[in-house]
C-alpha cells in the first residue's frame, strides 16, 4: 500500500458523522452520488468534498457516468488503515478526547 498520505486525515475523515454516515451506505457495493446526497441530506456537491481527500488517496472511487457520478469505497484500504494498531489507538484516544468534552 502506498503510505504517502496523512494516515490521521484518513481516519479523521473517516470518523467525521457525515462522512463515516456516506462510507456506511457503501458498504454494500457502489452508489449514485445523487442517493448519498438525499440520504445524508447534503449536496451532491458536498458529498464530493466530503470526500475528496479520500477519493485522492484512492480509498473511494469516483465514477462518472453520462454526468452523474457513482461513488465506491476501497474497503480493503479502508479496512488496513482501522487495522492498523497505530492508527486504532489514537482513534481511540481522539474519541475518548470528543467524549470528555461532549460530557
Amino acid at each position: 500500500m502506498d503510505d504517502s498520505f496523512d494516515r490521521e486525515k484518513v481516519v479523521e475523515s473517516m470518523f467525521d458523522p457525515i462522512t463515516s454516515s456516506i462510507i456506511s451506505y457503501l458498504e454494500d457495493g457502489e452508489k449514485e452520488c445523487s442517493f448519498l446526497a438525499q440520504e445524508t441530506k447534503i449536496s451532491e456537491n458536498e458529498v464530493l468534498d466530503r470526500l475528496s481527500f479520500l477519493i485522492e488517496h484512492e480509498f473511494v472511487y469516483k465514477r462518472p457516468v453520462n454526468g452523474k457520478y457513482f461513488i465506491k469505497a476501497n474497503s480493503e484500504k479502508l479496512n488496513s488503515v482501522i487495522e492498523n494498531s497505530e492508527n486504532f489507538e489514537n482513534t481511540i484516544s481522539g474519541l475518548e478526547k470528543m467524549d470528555s468534552y461532549l460530557n
